[in-house]
């Protein structure tokens, strides 16, 4: 009797032959698949129809090719222009721009869009994607900030002109996010006084953060550093300044205690403390 095991080499290589055909088979329909899109796709871009070329772009955006999308669009938009599709190429167009990360013509193009279709159900969308294309093209916070300063004003546009908005979270999050960054740039530049022994310029310009951002996060450490600015420029200063900067120093001390009693910089300003307070009771005993 024959032995028909699975493991028969015979039954096997006839197996593995036809699962390959199948494969060769599914493989030779993708491909003749994908080169039909293809052609499809050079055909619309050569046809003179827009209406093949709005077909085709509508098709590869839904799909979530924009790139190729928008190719097809850049050819059309002036031709439909007053057209009933024009709203919806408008969109499409802005929104293939944003999807590709050119954010320069995403905003530009949404905002278009916002100012042609006030009333459309698109226009909401529209406003806010205008405004995240500027956020997108925001620096970090080292570089300069010109950028940043319009996303927050169109993100405050868009927080003002709709305030139950689907988008409202997002949009408080992002100008969180862009006002941290002024902070920080505002922070470091008083900062970089200090490092630089400049410190008169450090506990001006850390005068002028805590008056513009007295909620801020690096609060603490902006008091610290500034009374180290203030507590180096006192010890350090010609007589007939330093009472005034002795002063001035204890002051930014007590300000400092106050507000962050608990600090961890609190042992290092209590030494600073007790040195300011000798040199004021020396400059004190001398006059």
């Amino acid at each position: 009797m024959r032995n028909f095991s699975f493991y028969n080499p015979l039954i096997i290589r006839n197996f593995a032959t036809c699962f390959n055909m199948k494969n060769s088979i599914y493989i030779t329909l993708l491909g003749l698949l994908i080169m039909s899109s293809c052609n499809d796709y050079q055909r619309a871009l050569k046809s003179e129809d827009i209406a093949v070329k709005f077909s085709m772009g509508d098709s590869l955006f839904n799909a979530g090719k924009y790139s190729k999308a928008n190719r097809l669009f850049e050819q059309i938009v002036p031709s439909y222009r007053g057209k009933p599709q024009a709203q919806k190429l408008m969109y499409m167009h802005a929104m293939s721009f944003f999807q590709t990360k050119d954010y320069y013509l995403s905003g530009y193009q949404f905002e278009r869009f916002s100012k042609a279709y006030p009333q459309s159900e698109k226009a909401e969308e529209a406003a806010f994607f205008s405004a995240k294309s500027k956020y997108m093209l925001s620096p970090i916070y080292t570089k300069d900030q010109q950028e940043t300063r319009e996303a927050l004003d169109k993100l405050q546009l868009f927080i003002n002109d709709y305030p139950d908005s689907s988008y409202l979270e997002e949009a408080n999050l992002l100008v969180q996010e862009l006002d941290f960054k002024l902070e920080k740039k505002a922070f470091e530049i008083a900062k970089q006084y200090n490092t630089i022994y400049d410190y008169r310029a450090s506990i001006k310009a850390f005068d002028n953060f805590l008056l513009e951002y007295p909620g801020s996060k690096l609060r603490e450490d902006a008091l610290y550093i500034r009374l180290h600015s203030a507590h180096a420029l006192s010890i350090n200063s010609v007589p007939w300044k330093k009472e005034e900067r002795l002063i001035d120093a204890k002051a930014y001390y007590e300000g400092f205690k106050k507000s962050f009693p608990e600090s961890d910089y609190i042992s290092e300003a209590d030494e600073m403390i007790q040195e300011i307070n000798e040199e004021l009771e020396a400059y004190n005993t001398k006059s």
